[in-house]
């Protein structure tokens, strides 16, 4: 994830390691469906791309909360959220 600088190239890679979180069978289904559904919006090109943001930012840190998730994709998760706070607002 590091090097990414245009936000096409964040969402990309954010968008892979969500595809992983998503279909990785440790993760509990809760977990794995916010995945899908951050995945859900992060593709929905019909939003400007803050709101896109923000609203995956938002549900990334109620999943990073979630007692049951493994630490691995709780550090995941974190990487994903830090990655899209580097998208500008006013793009």
């Amino acid at each position: 994830m590091l090097g990414a600088s245009e936000p096409e190239d964040v969402i990309k890679q954010c968008t892979q390691v969500l595809e992983h979180i998503a279909n990785d069978n440790s993760v509990p289904r809760n977990i794995r469906r916010s995945a899908n559904d951050i995945l859900a919006t992060l593709k929905n090109e019909a939003e400007p791309l803050f709101l896109r943001t923000s609203s995956s930012i938002s549900i990334l840190e109620d999943i990073s909360n979630d007692p049951n998730i493994p630490l691995h994709t709780r550090t995941l998760i974190w990487n994903v959220a830090s990655q899209l706070e580097t998208i500008p607002v006013d793009e």
